[in-house]
C-alpha cells in the first residue's frame, strides 16, 4: 500500500471515529438530560445523572482532539496539491476546535450551579436553576459560533479534493457547496432569522452526504498515486 493511500485511510479512520464519538457524546450523554425550556427539570436531571453528563463533556473533548487530528491527516494528504490552502483549512479547523473546547466550560458551569455546593447557598434554588439554564443557552450560541469555522473550512477542503486528481471531483463540489449552506445556517441562528429552520433541512442532509461520503471514500477506496 502506498504512503498516500495509507494517509488517506488514516484520515478516513479518524474522521469516522470522530463522528462516532461526537454523536455518542450528544445522544447518549447530554441531549437526554437537557430540556431548554425547563430549568428546574434540567437541573434535576443534571443532579440525578451527573456521571452521564460528565461523560458527554469528556466525549466532546475527545471528539475535538479527533477532529483536529483528522484535519492534520487531511493536511498531510492534500498539501502536495496546494500547501497554503491545506494549511488554511487546518487552521480553520483548529479555530473551531478551540471555540468548542472553550464553550464546554458552559456545561461545567451549568453542572456546578446544579450541584448544591455549600458556597451556592447564598442563592435561591430557582436563581441557580435560571443561571444554569442561561449557561446552557450560552453554550448553544457558542456551538454555532464554532460552526462558522467548521463551515468555512469546507471550502478549501473541497477545493483541494476537487483539484487533487486522486479523490472524486463530485465530493469536492459538494463540500464547497456545503460550506455556504452550513455557514449561512450558523449565521442565521445568531440573527434569529425565520429561514434558519428551513435551511437546516438542506444543510444537514448535504453535510451528511459531503462529510460522511468523503469519510467512506477515504476509508474504503483510499487514494491512488498519480503517475
Amino acid at each position: 500500500m502506498s504512503s498516500l493511500n495509507k494517509t488517506a485511510r488514516m484520515a478516513g479512520f479518524l474522521y469516522l471515529i470522530y463522528m462516532i464519538v461526537e454523536i455518542a457524546a450528544d445522544v447518549l450523554g447530554r441531549s437526554p438530560l437537557i430540556a431548554m425550556g425547563n430549568a428546574a427539570g434540567t437541573a434535576g436531571n443534571l443532579v440525578a445523572h451527573e456521571s452521564q453528563f460528565r461523560i458527554g463533556i469528556v466525549g466532546d473533548l475527545v471528539a475535538g482532539v479527533l477532529f483536529f487530528l483528522t484535519a492534520w491527516a487531511l493536511y498531510a494528504l492534500l498539501k502536495p496539491v496546494n500547501k497554503n490552502v491545506a494549511l488554511l483549512f487546518m487552521l480553520l479547523n483548529l479555530g473551531g476546535v478551540a471555540v468548542r473546547f472553550a464553550i464546554d466550560l458552559d456545561y461545567v458551569a451549568a453542572l456546578l450551579l446544579s450541584s448544591g455546593a455549600d458556597y451556592l447557598k447564598v442563592f435561591q434554588a430557582d436563581q441557580l436553576q435560571a443561571l444554569s439554564m442561561a449557561f446552557l443557552h450560552l453554550q448553544k450560541y457558542g456551538y454555532w459560533a464554532s460552526q462558522i469555522f467548521f463551515g468555512v473550512w469546507l471550502f478549501p477542503l473541497g477545493y483541494l479534493v476537487f483539484k487533487s486528481g486522486f479523490l472524486p471531483k463530485f465530493l469536492g463540489i459538494i463540500l464547497m457547496v456545503h460550506c455556504f449552506t452550513w455557514t449561512t445556517t450558523s449565521l442565521l441562528y445568531f440573527l434569529y432569522a425565520p429561514g434558519y429552520t428551513a435551511l437546516t433541512y438542506v444543510s444537514f442532509p448535504l453535510g451528511f452526504i459531503a462529510e460522511f461520503g468523503l469519510t467512506l471514500w477515504l476509508l474504503i477506496k483510499g487514494a491512488r498515486e498519480q503517475k
